[in-house]
């Protein structure tokens, strides 16, 4: 049950963003240009320093419709189950382990990123603006997550609705919502 009165059918970060319009605008333009805007770092790579944060802070919404996204993008969710699971035996590059790394510490606590993380980052190959991004992907990420969990919205556990939302996601970006009306919630959602 939500903490304040949400907008009914509107799971995750879409309630909140129904609930108050002018501040999804801006929310959902930053979550573009992170993961859909120009970058040396593919969308999926992107996706799956989102998925990674937020399944850090155990928000099961992001976690499922960023992980789909990142499926798509990537032809194969296997990786993204690997990246949530152990990340440093995933079949992933070792420059996105590297970021990886400052994503995990900077969703803890930013001040736990150390010269020799960055050091590590460049010498397999990020560049600063990558550095930057995944800086931003994981203070962003926990944000959203807070924002999600903290309202206490609606987060079913259908991987079908999380399937065509990832879908949307990955094709269209995030200026556009993913949901535009009300889900009828089963009789085994769960609600957090």
């Amino acid at each position: 049950m939500p903490h304040i009165n949400l907008p009914e059918g509107f799971p995750g970060i879409t309630a909140g963003f129904t609930f108050r319009p002018e501040t999804a605008k801006p929310m959902r333009e930053l979550a573009h240009i992170l993961l859909h805007g120009q970058s040396t770092l593919s969308r999926g790579e992107r996706e799956l320093l989102a998925t990674y944060v937020s399944s850090q802070n155990n928000c099961h919404f992001c976690q499922s419709s960023h992980g789909a996204a990142a499926a798509c993008h990537l032809g194969d969710s296997s990786v993204v189950e690997k990246v949530i699971t152990n990340f440093l035996t995933a079949p992933v590059s070792a420059k996105l382990k590297a970021l990886l790394v400052i994503a995990g510490k900077v969703q803890h606590d930013g001040k736990l990123v150390t010269e020799t993380d960055v050091l590590t980052a460049r010498a397999q190959g990020a560049t600063d603006m990558e550095i930057h991004d995944t800086v931003l992907i994981a203070s962003a990420f926990s944000m959203f997550n807070r924002y999600v969990d903290g309202l206490g919205t609606w987060q079913p556990r259908d991987p079908e609705m999380y399937a065509q939302m990832g879908k949307h996601m990955a094709k269209e970006g995030y200026t556009k919502p993913s949901i535009r009306q009300p889900v009828v919630a089963s009789e085994n959602s769960s609600t957090r």
